[in-house]
């Protein structure tokens, strides 16, 4: 079923073995990349005959961790549309500009892939509890996963977490444990707990699995172009993960023999209040320091300091892209565009791609005729705002 080959450190280089547990590279400390048979998969997928197969993101199977589909524990993840949205567009003079609406998942954000991806491959690998900090979302999504699986989960989360969030993790019969401070906070809490419990820890990046199905929108975003990537891609960087995914998806899709060799400049996107990245990126450095005094009502936002740091500034840099803030305020009126424009409703999170593309059309940065994607990473009806 796949071509899963082994894993990777994309910094010291190493392989380890697919089909073990591992965390980061026990070397290095770096997230673990999974690489696959590339090659085989090219004589023996046609691109073509996907669009046969249901709108789900195991439509990309293959090219997927998961080695038995027994395995796989589904809510029908994936598959989100990519809406063409003309009247935003027009507001914005960007007159090819398309939303991809990850609202749509079973768990109102695109955690739902992630967290479905790494719950099904260690439910393979044999685990039997799942650990993980959280500024929201990925929480609920683990909270819901490990229920389909039949498996206990315990999630750490600042007490300030949105109150939609706390409640769907209660409600899927998750622990749910709440810590003041903010993610990294949390962090510690889970990390303790999990060395000592045997649960499995499924953070951003500490674990393979959850970047292999973020890495599927890339896949869909190709698909539904018809295999014509976007001039620019804006992804609103909370870890991180899904930018790193898509982009990783590019490469194999290349690879594949699918797409050519031209990319769209990558933008990631942050809160004025929690900007690490943008610093970093500003400042010509290769990881980001921790952001102190982090601050936006955009939850997903909040992450002082992304484990894959190198990896996201890469992939910006190799693209020709940027690293933008906005403002809650900003995000907030964006959202509203959004809305009255398209009758889409937006996360706040997803409203700052808007936020930042009309700054970066403004400064002709993105000009009118330019193929544009914003990713709007969940569904407004889970904000109180």
């Amino acid at each position: 079923m796949s071509f899963l080959s082994h894993l990777e450190c994309p910094e010291c280089g190493r392989n380890h073995t697919a089909d073990e547990l591992h965390t980061v590279c026990p070397v290095c400390g770096s997230p673990l990349l999974a690489r696959y048979d590339l090659s085989q998969a090219k004589i023996r997928l046609d691109r073509d005959r996907f669009q046969i197969r249901p709108n789900t993101m195991w439509r990309w199977r293959e090219l997927l961790p998961v080695r038995d589909e027994a395995h796989i524990i589904t809510l029908a993840e994936g598959g989100a549309p990519l809406i063409y949205t003309p009247r935003l567009g027009q507001q914005l003079d960007v007159r090819n500009l398309y939303i991809k609406d990850e609202g749509r998942n079973p768990t109102g954000t695109f955690k739902a892939r992630g967290i479905g991806m790494a719950v099904s491959r260690a439910v393979e690998l044999g685990v039997k509890g799942f650990i993980i900090p959280t500024a929201g979302n990925a929480g609920g999504a683990l909270a819901a996963y490990a229920a389909r699986a039949g498996l206990p989960a315990h999630v750490f989360m600042p007490k300030d977490a949105p109150p939609s969030n706390q409640n769907e993790v209660k409600l899927a019969g998750a622990y749910l444990h709440l810590v003041p401070g903010l993610i990294s906070d949390a962090g510690r809490e889970s990390a303790a707990m999990a060395k000592d419990s045997g649960l499995f820890d499924v953070s951003t990046l500490k674990e393979p699995y959850r970047l292999e199905g973020k890495k599927t929108m890339g896949y869909e975003i190709a698909f539904d172009l018809r295999w014509q990537l976007p001039d620019v891609i804006l992804y609103p960087k909370g870890g991180g993960t899904g930018l790193i995914g898509i982009w990783k998806a590019f490469d194999e899709m290349e690879q594949l023999g699918w797409i050519d060799s031209s990319r769209p400049r990558m933008v990631s996107v942050q809160a004025a209040g929690c900007a690490p990245m943008v610093k970093a990126f500003e400042e010509g450095r290769d990881r980001c320091e921790f952001f102190t005094g982090a601050r936006t009502q955009a939850a997903g936002l909040r992450v002082p300091k992304p484990l894959g740091d190198r990896l996201i500034l890469r992939a910006i840099r190799e693209s020709n892209g940027t690293a933008v803030s906005v403002t809650d305020d900003e995000m907030i009126a964006a959202r509203a565009l959004i809305a009255s424009t398209e009758g889409l409703q937006a996360c706040l999170e997803g409203s700052a791609t808007v936020a930042a593309l009309q700054k970066l059309a403004a400064s002709d940065w993105v000009e009118p005729g330019e193929r544009v994607v914003c990713l709007n990473t969940g569904t407004g009806f889970k904000d109180a705002i």
